[in-house]
């Protein structure tokens, strides 16, 4: 795809946006008339293709972050696939017309950018972008970012290694899907279990669990089996301390922790995707994008609304953004 000449970058662009704190379906509003970003002597802008929702964006959009969250109005999305446009002057890795992909925010909760990914054009620091791999579309780049750092930054806070036995809770969802396939094929572990709803559990075993588990029918607490590593991503922790083996390590991603697990918020690096990319070009840790998406930008608020309603089973992507 072939970058416009930067003399043909516009002033002006469509963007969604929210000026107070609230509910999507109720704050997020279509602007045709946003500046476009400037962009520092660190980073490059972005016409943005694609962008992929995260829970983390309406959590934001509700205030749950508010103490630390960057001044109103936001354009919400942190993670993007676009072409690069711009670079600024200290920028070495990338050069206009580059296809690349990342996760906005490197630190997500601590002053996230007020400028994210549902616009036509956003900008960002160099170190958070990798190259898009070729043998993705930019839907399936830009459903990675923010879910398979964190899933891989997990597994590393949880030292899994290979030999290890992981249980991952919430298995379906957009981190659950990458922790199953990069517990299996990148970390080596020995056997992997996840939890998912009855109709989730064949897609279990396509990203590579070995024991899916129906949580409409087994109490993970009941299990006779205990694991070297438990990764919650669904805020369960009381339940992951009765199934980690003495001394095994738990991790998760929704708070409260109930000791010993810790929680970690995720810091976005473009070295993270950098270092998955030949598992990505092989084949062997694949995209995994909800049946129901991707989601045209004039209909955002509805993606919200399904990301919301807790239904969707891995990444909801809004393509294309014209």
């Amino acid at each position: 795809m072939a970058a416009p000449p930067s003399d043909s970058i516009p002033s002006l662009m469509g963007a969604w946006v929210y000026s107070e704190y609230g509910k999507t379906s109720d704050v997020l509003k279509f602007d045709p008339s946003v500046a476009v970003p400037e962009i520092k002597e660190d980073q490059v802008l972005i016409k943005v293709v694609a962008a992929s929702l995260n829970p983390v964006d309406f959590k934001r959009a509700l205030g749950y972050f508010k103490d630390t969250d960057s001044p109103l109005p936001t354009v919400p999305g942190y993670d993007v696939a676009g072409v690069v446009v711009k670079v600024g002057s200290q920028v070495t890795k990338f050069k206009v017309g580059d296809e690349v992909y990342g996760d906005l925010n490197e630190t997500a909760l601590v002053n996230p950018k007020r400028f994210g990914s549902l616009a036509q054009y956003t900008a960002a620091e160099e170190r958070i972008l990798a190259h898009k791999p070729k043998i993705l579309s930019f839907i399936e780049a830009a459903s990675l970012p923010l879910a398979i750092e964190t899933a891989y930054e997990g597994l590393e806070r949880a030292e899994l290694s290979a030999g290890k036995s992981i249980l991952v809770l919430g298995g379906a969802g957009g981190v659950g899907t990458h922790i199953i396939q990069l517990a299996k094929h990148v970390f080596g572990a020995s056997k992997v279990a996840a939890t998912a709803s009855t109709r989730k559990l064949d897609l279990l075993r396509s990203l590579g669990a070995d024991l899916p588990i129906d949580n409409t029918k087994v109490n993970i607490e009941d299990l006779p089996e205990k694991f070297d590593v438990v990764y919650d991503a669904v805020g369960e922790t009381d339940k992951a301390v009765k199934a980690v083996k003495e001394g095994g390590k738990i991790v998760t991603i929704v708070g409260p922790a109930t000791p010993p697990a810790i929680i970690f918020v995720l810091t976005s690096r473009g070295s993270i995707l950098e270092k998955l990319k030949p598992y990505l070009e092989g084949g062997k840790v694949k995209p995994v994008l909800d049946p129901t998406g991707p989601y045209p930008f004039s209909k955002v608020v509805e993606a919200f609304g399904y990301l919301e309603s807790s239904r969707a089973t891995g990444k909801v992507v809004v393509y294309p953004i014209p």
